[in-house]
This record gives structure tokens, sequence and C-alpha cells, in this order.
């Protein structure tokens, strides 16, 4: 079975390896997706584990349309009954990067035409289309003239994990924090910890990696349930397998925040996502932490006076630069922003940079590594 996995853009590496990680072969990286083979288990396993993913799509067609009404013949022409029956609901998304198909929201109902149509010609009524929870969630994507149809194994994105039951300002996407973790190297030895963490979102993913949880088990529907192929008992072997799997991490997973209200909004999702006592948060100022003893890693999301506001963004970029000089050495810090001037004032070489997007935000994420007096000394050091 050929199946889609789309994510966000600079993810499709660690996606791709969680993939490879759990048995999908022929994985190939693409453009805000990774493209694999595996069967009805493994697509279950994908909806339920994978924690860079944000929808699983099964490609049903692949054809070239020269103008719109070539488009809904050839969408006309594909069997939907094998995928629905005339009294169920349908949805379809569409996405085009194309100069003769232009307007995705028309590309969708075309298609919704041509479906509906099919089921009319034949039993005189037709399917109902309903955006939630739908019977067949259909998705097209066009680039120039050729198109792709799928149907949607997920429904709700990926990244609506369950667990935020309190949010704050400009929260991060769970699939975001997730990707930064795994993007980190963090090999779940020594501390993790997130000095400016918000409503705990880096924190949680952070968790439910180093435990082995599966990051979408308090879902309670995926749109594959709906599908006439269905399994149940697949599914639930395939949940038991996963909840096996689950590891007690012996390593502190610690965060800070400056903001009370944040903090109490951490545990509360900290609650929700099962991991009570597994996280440990407290509120301080991230320049008045005395951290524990290195080695360690940081991953922060400080603001980037877009999203969040501070009075002085400058100010407070060196002052993160200059904590981490002074009080982490032998830690590795990774810091995400779309603040080029801010990343400048930390005044630290990165080790490494990535490109990655915050919403709509373009973001730098960004490694330092706080070796005892310089990079080149350290080096000699390793190799005296």
């Amino acid at each position: 079975m050929q199946l889609l996995a789309k994510t966000l853009h600079g993810l499709e590496e660690v996606l791709a390896d969680e993939l490879r990680q759990l048995g999908a072969s022929k994985v190939e990286e693409r453009k805000r997706a990774v493209a694999f083979e595996g069967d009805i288990k493994l697509m279950y396993r994908a909806n339920l584990e994978l924690r860079t993913a944000i929808r699983i799509l099964m490609p049903i067609a692949n054809f070239k349309a020269r103008n719109e009404d070539e488009f809904y013949d050839k969408i006309k022409a594909i069997n939907w009954e094998e995928y629905m029956a005339v009294n169920e609901t349908l949805a379809v998304d569409a996405v085009t990067a194309s100069k003769t198909f232009n307007h995705s929201k028309y590309i969708a109902l075309k298609t919704k035409d041509a479906i509906v149509d099919q089921f009319r010609e034949k039993y005189k009524k037709r399917p109902n289309v309903r955006v939630y929870k739908p019977h067949l969630g259909v998705y097209i994507y066009i680039h120039d003239q050729q198109v792709n149809v799928s149907i949607d194994s997920t429904g709700e994105s990926l990244h609506r994990r369950g667990y935020r039951v309190a949010s704050v300002d400009a929260p991060m996407n769970e699939v975001l924090a997730a990707g930064m973790v795994l993007l980190s190297g963090w090999d779940k030895e020594g501390l993790l910890m997130d000095p400016m963490c918000g409503s705990g979102t880096l924190l949680i993913e952070a968790a439910m990696y180093a435990h082995n949880i599966p990051p979408n088990r308090l879902r309670s529907h995926f749109a594959f349930m709906n599908w006439k192929e269905y399994d149940q008992e697949v599914w639930e072997k395939v949940k038991k397998q996963a909840a096996d799997h689950i590891v007690e991490h012996p390593h502190p997973i610690m965060g800070w925040d400056k903001n009370l209200g944040c903090i109490r909004k951490t545990e509360q999702n900290i609650e929700a996502a099962g991991l009570t006592g597994k996280i440990e948060v407290k509120r301080k100022r991230f320049e008045r932490l005395d951290p524990p003893p290195a080695p360690g890693m940081i991953i922060m999301n400080p603001p980037y006076d877009e999203r969040l506001q501070e009075d002085n963004i400058e100010e407070f970029y060196e002052t993160i630069g200059d904590t981490l000089k002074k009080k982490y050495t032998g830690y590795s810090a990774w810091l995400i922003s779309s603040s080029i001037d801010g990343i400048k004032r930390v005044g630290l070489r990165t080790s490494r940079k990535k490109t990655l997007f915050n919403g709509k935000l373009e973001c730098k994420f960004v490694k330092y590594e706080m070796y005892e007096g310089s990079k080149k000394q350290k080096a000699k050091e390793v190799f005296e």
C-alpha cells in the first residue's frame, strides 16, 4: 500500500527516520511530506506513533488534467463506491500550485460535485458533505497540471494530541515541538530543560519521547475507523503493542517560566497528558536560575517580538547569551526564533542551524555548544 505522511517544513528528515523505525519501506522525502509503503497495520501505527506527522494519506489516483472539465471527468471516473456508500458523508480539501487550477476552494467544490454526481446518476440520491468527522475525507493536490488524489486516514490533524487543556498566547504546534526535540539529537541521556516553557508543549513532547509514549494515545477517533476495511482487531493489537513499549525514563525533564500563569497552565497540561511526576516545573527567570550540573540540554522558544512581546528584544537576547556563557558550561543549547537580530545579539557562535516555521513565521533553530574555554581548545583536548 502506498502512503504519504504530511509534515511541516524542515521536519522531513526526522519524519523519514521515524517511518524507517516503524518498518516502512521505500521511504522517500518530499516537500513537507514523506512517501512510504506499508500495510494496514503500519498505517494505524503511523497515525498513533509518529511524532512529526500531521496527516497520513493514502493516494488512490494520479492523472494529468488540462482544464476543469477534464479534471471533473477524471475525478468522476474513480470508483468512489470502493471508499464510501451513498448514505455516508464526505469532505474535500484541496491544495494547488498551478496556473491552470489556481483556486483551491473551487477545486474542492468541483471534486465534491464529481463524486456526488456519480452517486446521483446511479442511485438517484447523493452523499452529503460534512466538514467535521466525515465518513470519507478526500485530499486533492495539484502541481501544474498533475493531479494527485488521496483519501485521508487521519481526520483531525495529528498535532492535536488532546493534552492541551490550558493555552497561552502563541502556543507552539505540538508537531513542531516534537520535531525540535528529535532534531536536537537528544539521546534521552542526561537532563533536558526548557527555561521559557510557556504552556509546556516542548516539555510534554520531550517526556513522551523519553518514555516512548505514543503521541496520539489520547485520541479516540481517526478517519480510518470509518473505512470499509477498518480492522478493529488489528487496531487493538497496535494500541496494546505501543502501550507495552512504554518505558520509565530516569533523567530529569525540567521547565521554568517567569510567569506564574504559564507554570499553572503547564501543570494542567502535564496532568492531562498523564505525565504528572515525570516533568518538574517551577517559576523563575532564566537569568536567575542555578542550573543542575552539566551535562544537559536546553531547548527554548523565547519571544520573537512578533508573536510575544518583550520591552527590549535586543537586550533580552543579549541576556540569554550572557546567561548561557556564565552558567551553562558543558550544556548544549537550542533556540528557535524568527528574530534574526535577536539571534545575532545572543553573541555566541552557532554549531548548527535549521530553518523551521512556527505558524507562518520563518524561524531559525540554532544550536550553541557551551564549551569551557574555546571550541578550538576543546577540540585540542579531545585529540591529546
